[in-house]
């Protein structure tokens, strides 16, 4: 399938214009490993005129009023959609996921999109009376300002739209940086929202593989108000540092190792359902993939086989190529770590059920898998795999297993499959994550608040939480005296 047409270039105060010095980098399809563009690459300068840009679209834009942009959101919307399969084939391209699931983030991404433009015109402050004294209080809202969106690999387009749909509704200008690995379909997105009729400057979009030389003196600029970063933990940590200089504000979605916990009363048809969902979305690369897989003894063998079989069934191969179920992952270092993961597992004691051994390039493949047997202390259990592996172990009682999901530094989501409900709401009182799923294995809404506790990061995305990342609360206090006072 032809390629389609992307801009290639860096998109600052509203012009195409190449990086400093002309550099250039490949993006691949990671399935063939063949270049698909040169994209201009940006240095520090160009982050410097990005934000330059920004600062000087901020006043204007952040005084345009909340219809003009829902309107420009809304419009965003259709236009994203109404070019479902171009943006889908891109993706898949540059991503490697299969044609179906790009699809399907078209959708969901696009969603954000639609949400923030309804949400916009519902922002509100508050006017009260103090309950003390003759004072009122009234609380506005307004725009944080200026603010550094850096994505990643994974989810190409929803991760920009998350974080875009929420800033343009609150009225902030923004730096997106996308990943380096996927960064065409961010520029597409780009162009469409130009087409929108998003005013020059309000988003400026700077793809670079020097990603630390360009950011860091934005975030050391104080005229930068917001930073918002979705990625691993140690990068979010190391940007969480660089930002307490000039007390930025900071949103962080981070790493997660999520449980996915199976009890004796669970329906095991949807169970191995949802497994598959939780596990194999976007070939197990990504923050909210189940990582371990905690099942009682009882129905931990049957489990098991059912998985292998629904896993082991799975078509793998280029993600355009009809009926394929599971792409290529995103390069040789992720192949690599999943590997390593598996063949220690093996060494613990862990059983193949099936898959465990990557195929032959070309191609960033690896089979889904799924381990019996896990020990309690392997170290697959406690890194985030990223990839189609689905390692089980067992429990005996529901103390033991809230101590196995909560044996984490990481609290973004987990999935719970039990058919009591008494049962599953203590579990959404002691369990130590941000989201939880029950008798699901698909979460993320862009209703719903997205995000994680402990090293899973700060702040919370979509829903109505996700404008309040990009809105300041501002208080007046009133004096009123009163008219019938002499």
């Amino acid at each position: 399938m032809t390629r389609p047409y992307t801009p290639t270039q860096l998109y600052i105060d509203g012009r195409w214009v190449d990086a400093t010095g002309g550099a250039l980098f490949p993006v691949h399809d990671p399935a063939t490993e063949e270049v698909l563009a040169q994209v201009s690459d940006a240095a520090a300068d160009d982050g410097t005129r990005a934000l330059d840009a920004a600062v000087r679209a901020q006043g204007d834009w952040g005084r345009t009023t909340v219809r003009e942009r829902a309107d420009i959101l809304r419009r965003a919307y259709e236009m994203t959609l109404a070019r479902i399969d171009e943006f889908a084939t891109l993706m898949t391209l540059e991503m490697g996921k299969p044609f179906a699931e790009s699809r399907a983030e078209v959708v969901y991404g696009a969603e954000f999109l639609r949400w923030f433009s309804e949400l916009a015109p519902q922002v509100a402050g508050r006017y009260l009376p103090a309950p003390v004294g003759s004072n009122r209080i009234l609380t506005v809202k307004r725009p944080v300002g200026p603010a550094l969106l850096i994505t990643p690999w994974n989810f190409p387009l929803a991760m920009a739209t998350r974080k875009i749909g929420p800033a343009v509704a609150a009225g902030c200008t923004m730096v997106l940086k996308p990943a380096e690995l996927t960064p065409l379909t961010a520029l597409l997105f780009t162009q469409v929202m130009g087409e929108a009729g998003l005013p020059a400057g309000v988003l400026n979009v700077i793809p670079t593989t020097r990603p630390g030389e360009v950011t860091g003196p934005m975030i050391k600029d104080r005229r930068l108000r917001k930073l918002s970063f979705t990625g691993s933990t140690p990068v979010g940590k190391l940007l969480i540092a660089q930002s307490a200089d000039t007390v930025l504000r900071v949103s962080m979605e981070l790493g997660g190792n999520a449980p996915f916990l199976v009890f004796a009363d669970a329906d095991l048809d949807a169970a191995v359902a949802g497994a598959v969902v939780a596990k194999m979305r976007n070939g197990g690369e990504s923050c909210v993939a189940a990582n371990r897989f905690i099942v009682h003894r009882s129905v931990a063998d049957e489990f098991a086989a059912r998985l292998a079989a629904a896993l082991g069934a799975i078509e793998m191969g280029p993600g355009l190529r009809d009926g394929v179920g599971l792409g290529a992952l995103i390069d040789d270092r992720a192949v690599a770590k999943v590997t390593r993961l598996v063949d220690a597992a093996v060494a613990d004691g862990a059983t193949v059920l099936t898959g465990g051994t990557a195929p032959e390039r070309p191609g960033f493949f690896y089979p889904p898998t799924v381990l019996g047997q896990v020990p309690a202390g392997s170290g697959i259990l406690r890194e985030e795999i990223f990839g189609p592996v689905a390692p089980i172990v067992t429990f005996d009682t529901d103390a033991e297993a809230i101590a196995l999901a909560n044996d984490t530094d990481f609290g973004l989501v987990a999935y719970v499959f039990t058919r009591d409900i008494n049962r599953a709401l203590s579990l959404g009182e002691r369990i130590e994550a941000g989201m939880i799923g029950v008798n699901t294995g698909l979460v993320s809404n862009p209703a719903a608040p997205f995000g994680g506790i402990k090293q899973s990061g700060l702040g919370r995305e979509g829903s109505v939480e996700g404008i309040e990342e990009y809105l300041e609360t501002v208080y007046m206090g009133i004096h009123l005296t009163d008219p019938d006072a002499e």
